[in-house]
């Protein structure tokens, strides 16, 4: 992991090892049960877009899920989460119920939002999540909004704001960075890496491939680290959260991970090799990863393992039972919860 200049023009050093404690058994099975949960979702998710249940683009979130569950490990109530489309798992991991997401899904109206939002715009204050969105990088500034927010009312709380790699290349994001530098906001900004923009490779759209390192421009705290490993994102995220929460400024982090699936379900991803899929899958899978670790513990047999795929098997199959059976809005919702100015 590694830490960048901070605030006053510090040098780049190593952070020292060993600052966080090591999570307990029942954090780690946790952590297992909740990358669990996000991945049968979204492949059930794919399932029924498949059935033309879900309309619209839809993009899953399958291998990347270690990022978001070692992160929001960090959070605490009253923090605030936002990220772009690929979206379904970090609502998951913010506690959202996954009747209400699925429900969103497929257009009805016990989603989220009412059914109007659908898979890139649903939204649950009670949770702090404050959205998808669509447009590439705009939840970047308005994350920043939401740290100020905090800030503005000293209430404690932090805005972690998720981007993709190609979002990261937009200019809305240094703009946010500068100002967050600026006013020592309480903002996490995760670019999670998967190395793919859409079809194109970081190493063709970027001049740099080290992204964390742009935040040295702006005085910024910055990490790198390996976003297939559930327990280094949770590591380096504490590492964060405490420095942010001690009024320091932001920090940028950058998440080394890997998306399984095409960019959106219309994507066949045929820019990148099977070897290197595959590979990837073999030796880095961030859910096998912590399986294999929890077995050398003796945490799980396979008895453990077998009910843990049960529970969570019926959470997504009761979820889009949840979804297919809820009705659909009603056409007077068109013209609900429009802001008029």
């Amino acid at each position: 992991m590694k830490q960048g200049a901070t605030k006053k023009g510090a040098s780049k050093k190593e952070p020292a090892a060993g600052s966080n404690t090591a999570p307990t058994t029942e954090e780690l099975i946790k952590f297992y049960k909740d990358m669990l949960l996000i991945r049968r979702f979204e492949e059930r998710a794919g399932q029924l877009y498949g059935m033309g249940l879900i309309g619209g683009f839809c993009h899953l979130y399958i291998g990347q899920e270690a990022v978001v569950v070692g992160l929001q490990s960090c959070c605490k109530p009253g923090d605030s989460v936002l990220t772009s489309y690929r979206d379904h798992g970090h609502m998951l991991a913010c506690g959202m119920d996954p009747n209400g997401v699925m429900a969103e899904l497929t257009g009805r109206a016990t989603g989220y939002s009412k059914g109007k939002g659908g898979s890139m715009h649903m939204f649950s204050r009670e949770k702090g999540f404050y959205g998808g969105h669509g447009i590439v990088g705009a939840q970047v500034p308005i994350g920043t909004g939401l740290a100020f927010a905090h800030k503005y009312k000293g209430d404690g709380g932090l805005c972690m704001a998720y981007m993709g790699d190609g979002a990261f290349n937009q200019g809305q994001v240094y703009e946010s960075l500068n100002m967050a530098s600026l006013w020592d906001l309480p903002v996490l900004y995760v670019v999670e890496n998967n190395k793919y923009g859409m079809g194109t490779s970081v190493e063709r759209s970027s001049a740099s491939t080290d992204l964390a390192s742009r935040g040295v421009a702006y005085e910024v705290k910055t990490m790198s680290v390996d976003g297939m490993d559930v327990v280094a994102v949770r590591d380096a995220g504490l590492e964060a959260v405490e420095y942010i929460r001690a009024g320091k400024g932001p920090v940028l982090m950058e998440a080394k991970t890997y998306r399984y699936r095409g960019h959106s379900m219309s994507d066949p991803a045929k820019y990148r090799t099977k070897d290197e899929l595959n590979k990837m899958r073999a030796e880095h899978d961030p859910i096998d990863n912590l399986r294999q670790t929890l077995i050398n513990m003796k945490a799980l047999d396979d008895e453990g393992f077998k009910a843990i795929d049960k529970d969570i098997k019926e959470v997504v199959v009761a979820s889009a039972e949840f979804a297919q059976t809820s009705p659909e809005p009603d056409p007077s919702e068109l013209w609900t919860d429009i802001l008029v100015a």
